[in-house]
């Protein structure tokens, strides 16, 4: 019997489904094993066809993308009932994500910000949204609700496993499939395909002993191709993310964004990366640290650059 799977995005860029497709000729295998019934970005399926669905009918559900409005938490519902598995696919799924990074702003202030004051934006009547209106004398039209807060997948439904990464490395999605057609799925909560150690473990960067006075931003200066980056005095996430990416990012002369989210034991990805940071400052009196700390540009969004939904702090309080 094939695998009955659906994927469905939430609020996310589409990069997860891209990730999907650049499985290459390897998705002839995985349309081999598996009958996709749900994929509103390639394929022409109706939340109809999946509500008629009976209940645990699906073999996994493929869920991309953070919780940003009631469109996106009915279809989690639907397809938490309608699924023996629910798998939280890439970073917004699982962390929040970049659409995390709006619980910064309240629900009032994004739709002022791209309805009324956006510079690309023409509406001199101050217009926004409406969830419902009257189309003629009979006919209601309805939005979702735009949400306060984006939320990760595990924070609406129950979710039993996380393949990380913005967007997660293709062949991580195709083992999952392979690990579900085999039922060797780990246990319930793990993350799949992707590693239990730290980046900088796996990192090939010469490490020596991290002393740094000053923190740079990528255009103030070239790094070296060889050292670690925060050893340069740029930061990277790499001690406060998972590895498993293949260093991507760094092969490219990036500093680690930490899409990856925390390993297991990391409650906060964000305060553990100050930890971090902290550790390898030279100065060691208030007034210096602080100095440095004051170069970092916008350091909450730095260090929960993909987490923030899933922090400690989650928002900005209202």
């Amino acid at each position: 019997m094939k695998l009955k799977i659906a994927i469905y995005w939430g609020a996310a860029c589409g990069g997860c489904d891209v990730a999907i497709l650049d499985t290459h000729e390897k998705i002839l295998d995985i349309a081999a094993a598996a009958d996709i019934l749900l994929w509103p970005v390639a394929m022409d399926f109706k939340y109809a066809d999946i509500r008629r669905l009976e209940d645990g009918y699906l073999d996994v559900a493929f869920f991309s993308g953070a919780i940003r409005n009631s469109e996106n938490e009915e279809i989690a519902r639907l397809l938490r009932r309608k699924a023996k598995t629910m798998i939280a696919l890439g970073s917004c799924a699982h962390t929040g994500g970049i659409p995390g990074l709006a619980n910064m702003y309240g629900r009032d202030e994004i739709l002022d910000r791209v309805y009324r004051s956006s510079e690309s934006t023409v509406n001199p009547e101050g217009i926004v949204p409406e969830e419902r209106y009257m189309a003629g004398t009979d006919e209601e039209l309805e939005l979702p609700r735009f949400y306060n807060n984006v939320r990760p997948l595990d924070q609406v439904v129950d979710v039993d496993y996380y393949i990380p990464g913005c967007p997660p490395a293709s062949m991580q999605i195709y083992s999952a499939i392979g690990l579900i057609a085999d039922d060797m799925l780990p246990k319930k909560g793990s993350v799949i395909g992707a590693g239990d150690r730290a980046l900088c473990d796996e990192c090939a960067r010469k490490k020596g002993e991290k002393t740094i006075n000053r923190i740079y931003r990528s255009h103030e200066k070239v790094p070296e191709p060889e050292t670690c980056f925060l050893e340069q005095g740029f930061i990277c996430l790499g001690p406060a993310t998972r590895s498993g990416c293949g260093s991507r990012c760094i092969k490219s002369v990036i500093p680690c964004r930490g899409c990856y989210g925390p390993l297991d034991d990391v409650k906060d990805q964000g305060i553990k990366m100050l930890g971090a940071i902290a550790s390898v400052l030279e100065p060691k009196d208030e007034k210096s640290i602080n100095a440095i700390l004051d170069t970092i540009v916008d350091p909450l969004r730095t260090v929960h650059r993909f987490s923030l939904a899933a922090s400690i702090l989650r928002r900005k309080k209202a």
